[in-house]
């Protein structure tokens, strides 16, 4: 029986004697969740963790893309695309991206994408890609120090991106759909790993896991593997179990609560619920712009598991609510 260890996060300044600390950072635990595909789950004190699994949960994460991964980091999106499902349209010229970038104002880094991943888009040539990414990134990186990300599946897309002063490659297929990929990716300050299953054209047809939580591991699991092969360090690896991406609502719902077992895989964790359909249909927001206060919600909640990335659209909601639970949660 294979089994999977969830550290169970808690941010109480009331600390006790012998809990360990959640990858370095904020959180602490003192218990954990084992986890299998042949038992229900079970709450175990520390000592019934082997040490290598409490020794790789509770070890601080390397910066990654020049970012220190030991106090929660907000990345802001910034599409320069025409058919986003939240923005699309809106940020298309190097003049507007740059108005929105400025905007974003409370970002740790910055997420910038040139093909729409929604559910249902379709794919687009990597030159059309890069003729919408390239000035944005040029002219954001001749306005600002912060880190750049560029959001692409795409190995010429990132080639170029890298070239043009972009410190992290964030790809939502998790070396699935350019072979490529990986090789350049090596070359950047930080990957960003997310699941998917199947692609955005197809993802939301029937997705279906036999547990998604331990499934989404595994396949994490095994990109990590992938990407050391082509070398990409596991240190300067993020990853993101890609909620929205090939997860029905309950799927979504299954993935938030329990994540903080993605630590077990010994890298930063970034999450990604901004906006997204799940979030409008638990929150009774049709349109994507109205979705603010349960994607803030969500973000505080990844913080609370430990995640130190959140990719969010609501930068400065996002911030102001962070700092005030860090101010008043004992997490700062």
């Amino acid at each position: 029986m294979t089994a999977y260890w969830r550290p169970i996060p808690m941010t109480d300044p009331a600390r006790p004697r012998g809990a360990l600390p959640l990858a370095g950072g904020w959180c602490w635990f003192d218990r954990l969740e084992r986890l299998s595909r042949d038992a229900a789950p079970e709450v175990v004190p520390l000592s019934e963790a082997p040490p290598d699994v409490l020794d790789r949960l509770s070890a601080p994460r390397a910066p990654v893309a020049r970012l220190d991964l030991s106090a929660p980091r907000i990345m802001g999106v910034l599409n320069v695309t025409p058919d986003s499902f939240s923005d699309g349209g809106l940020h298309a010229t190097p003049e507007a991206a740059l108005a929105r970038a400025r905007a974003l104002a409370g970002a740790d880094i910055l997420d910038i994408g040139g093909e729409s991943t929604r559910p249902g888009a379709a794919t687009i040539p990597a030159e059309e890609e890069i003729a919408r990414v390239l000035p944005v990134l040029r002219a954001l990186r001749a306005d600002t120090d912060l880190p750049l990300s560029i959001d692409t599946r795409k190995a010429a897309v990132a080639q170029a991106a890298l070239d043009a002063g972009a410190d992290l490659v964030n790809d939502v297929s998790g070396l699935a759909f350019d072979p490529a990929l990986g090789a350049v990716a090596a070359r950047a300050g930080g990957y960003c790993l997310m699941h998917a299953q199947g692609t955005p054209e197809t993802m939301q047809a029937d997705p279906r896991y036999d547990d998604v939580l331990l499934d989404v591991h595994d396949a994490l699991e095994a990109g990590l593997a992938l990407a050391e092969s082509q070398g990409i360090p596991r240190a300067r690896v993020l990853v993101d179990p890609g909620l929205g991406f090939g997860k029905t609502l309950q799927h979504n719902v299954s993935l938030l609560r329990r994540l903080s077992l993605y630590h077990g895989l010994g890298c930063g964790l970034l999450v990604g619920a901004s906006r997204k359909g799940f979030v409008g249909a638990l929150g009774g927001a049709a349109q994507a712009r109205d979705r603010m206060p349960g994607s803030v919600a969500l973000a505080l909640h990844a913080v609370r598991q430990g995640a130190q990335v959140v990719r969010v659209h609501d930068v400065t909601e996002t911030r102001q609510a962070l700092s005030l639970h860090q101010a008043v949660g004992g997490t700062t």
